[in-house]
């Protein structure tokens, strides 16, 4: 395979902070792995709530695949992660805690063929910690010019 599909979540450590990562697999269909495969998908805004014992993505945006037809999928459908029990266990209770969330940090197909998300535990930056992060970055920037000249 000479494309490497890798969607990105850009805002996410701009918005959160990450604390713990896991990679786990999503459970989609036919048409569903055609369109990533096409880097026809977005995970900007979505996010991982769990519905009974298991763990879902919601509001991740998978194009139609234009050869899809009749069998094609619903778009912004919620979709099942697949992780260990034990994971999922120690999510749950992070999550039931105030302040965290889980939210998806990228989407890849792997060596296999088969999409996976990263996903992290998180949690909510204040204004001033996103005021601190551009501020270091712009210092940054500054140094790297300087030092090129």
């Amino acid at each position: 395979m000479s494309d490497i599909v890798n969607i990105k979540n850009k805002r996410a450590f701009f918005e959160f902070e990450v604390l713990d990562k896991y990679v786990a697999g999503i459970q989609i269909t036919g048409t569903e792995i055609k369109s990533i495969r096409d880097s026809k998908a977005s995970v900007t805004e979505s996010y991982c709530t769990f519905i009974e014992d298991e763990l879902y993505v919601r509001n991740m945006h998978i194009a139609h695949y234009k050869n899809g037809g009749i069998y094609n999928h619903e778009e912004k459908r919620d979709r099942k992660l697949l992780l260990q029990r034990r994971e999922l266990d120690k999510l749950f209770k992070k999550v039931k805690e105030k302040g965290f969330s889980i939210i998806v940090l990228r989407m890849f197909v792997n060596d296999k063929g088969l999409a996976k998300l990263e996903i992290a535990l998180a949690q909510g930056k204040k204004l001033y910690d996103k005021r601190e992060d551009l501020k270091s970055k712009d210092a940054q920037r500054e140094m790297d010019r300087r030092m090129k000249k």
